[in-house]
């Protein structure tokens, strides 16, 4: 059912010097990368004639003007143009777009869901996913989706790109391999990837079935959050992000071409293999990037301080300091703060927040919150700790405790995130997990001094 990738299938430049293997590291560099020795122009861009009769062609993430601009330039077996035909529209039910508000769901409220399961059904990429959320709006850019992929079979003579959004992809389980036009990222749990907007892929499955989550951004691109006073260091630094070295395909089989823009899917039909971009220099990539290579600061006297502290990636909107999504991970780290309630405290936000739990147990959902599993607490909602997390914080002792066997995440947007049909009807939706606050105590009784 599943074909892995053909060793033989792509021709992969040589491990630049001081990269792991198949990767160049830094978040926002200006890359340069050839699988063929001389493939790559220096000095200049666009040549008259390009070394083995190959094509300079641009990838462009921002507009011309944007400060700075976001660009690579590819150099390929055959333009663009000839992996593009008469497109047919297809229909991929499960995948939806905002404005998506199905009159029949109420969004309103505190939802959190049991791990998504598989089906007996094939699916790949395109056909096993699945949209919980969507917020904004994707024909002006704005907003964003929530997904959770199921996939028990590769792509194969099946390629992908969307018009509309970058991609931020979160394994849950299984190993997947994006074979992209800019290279190859193998993908695992503990893990992230970052697909821009426009990139043509493939997804193959190295061990499955997998499952695991996804951003869509229609927004401005992913970025690395200001550390204002904490400094240059720490968080998720630069380095850490791997972006692939060259790779590309020559070969002559008839295939397909999945875009989506503006919300809906359009496929054609071509003739070869559309990743065949043999060298390749700029600043608009993929990337993968470990979890565990995060750095998390905190609290080192008293309080709790904002889950904004853990943010990975951020995604700016027009309002300063008002993001359009936060990437936002919740991983091992110690606990030391003096007097103080350790777990988050019970809120309300102008951010809508979607987690999902990767690994172990998050500290303030010690039940019924497991690995694949997701919760929605939708803008001005209240939400918290429920009563077994409160009791045990209230009365631990507060030496150094070390979370440990925890990786959770968060989606967070400044827009209201509306359930899908497949959210609020299908996936497995806890209908008690409201209840989990109905316990809660009544502590108050007007003696100063209480506790």
């Amino acid at each position: 059912m599943n074909r892995p990738m053909d060793p033989h299938s792509l021709v992969q430049a040589a491990s630049p010097t001081g990269t792991t293997e198949g990767y160049m590291p830094g978040f926002g560099n200006d890359f340069e990368t050839e699988a063929l020795p001389g493939a790559l122009p220096q000095g200049m861009n666009s040549p008259q004639k390009c070394n083995y009769g190959l094509y300079g062609e641009q990838l462009s993430g921002t507009a011309f003007t944007a400060n700075p601009p976001e660009r690579t330039w590819t150099y390929r077996i055959r333009p663009s143009v000839k992996h593009s035909a008469r497109y047919e529209k297809i229909d991929l039910p499960h995948w939806k777009s905002a404005p998506n508000v199905d009159p029949d769901v109420i969004s309103l409220g505190q939802y959190r869901w049991d791990p998504v399961p598989y089906t007996d059904e094939k699916q790949t990429w395109l056909t096993g996913m699945r949209t919980m959320t969507t917020a904004g709006d994707v024909n002006t850019q704005v907003g964003m989706a929530s997904h959770v992929y199921l996939i028990t079979a590769s792509m194969v003579d099946e390629y992908f790109y969307s018009a509309d959004s970058e991609l931020l992809v979160v394994p849950q389980e299984g190993r997947l391999r994006f074979a992209t036009e800019l290279g190859i990222i193998d993908l695992e749990p503990k893990e992230i990837a970052i697909l821009p907007r426009g990139l043509v892929y493939r997804v193959e499955v190295l061990e499955g079935p997998a499952r695991g989550f996804v951003c869509e951004n229609y927004g401005q691109k992913f970025e690395l959050p200001a550390r204002g006073p904490i400094g240059a260091n720490a968080m998720a630094n630069p380095r850490d992000f791997k972006a692939p070295v060259a790779a590309f395909e020559d070969r002559e089989t008839p295939s397909t071409l999945t875009i989506k823009w503006c919300g809906q899917f359009h496929q054609t039909k071509i003739a070869q293999s559309p990743l065949d971009v043999v060298a390749w220099h700029g600043n608009y990539a993929p990337y993968k990037y470990d979890l565990r290579t995060y750095c998390p600061v905190g609290a080192i006297l008293f309080d709790h301080p904002d889950p904004s502290i853990f943010t990975v990636l951020t995604a700016p909107s027009g309002v300063p300091g008002t993001a359009n999504i936060d990437f936002v991970l919740f991983r091992d780290r110690w606990m030391v703060a003096e007097n103080t309630f350790r777990p988050p405290w019970y809120h309300k936000n102008i951010m809508s927040e979607l987690m999902g739990n990767i690994h172990g147990q998050y500290d303030a959902k010690p039940q019924g919150f497991v690995p694949g599993g997701m919760s929605l607490h939708n803008m001005m909602l209240p939400h918290g700790p429920d009563k077994t997390a409160f009791e045990g914080a209230s009365n631990s002792n507060l030496g150094p405790e070390k979370l440990e066997n925890t990786m959770s995440f968060m989606f967070e947007t400044r827009f209201p995130q509306h359930l899908t049909a497949f959210a609020a009807q299908e996936a497995p939706l806890q209908d008690d997990y409201i209840d989990c606050w109905s316990d809660i105590e009544k502590k108050f009784d007007g003696t100063p001094g209480t506790k």
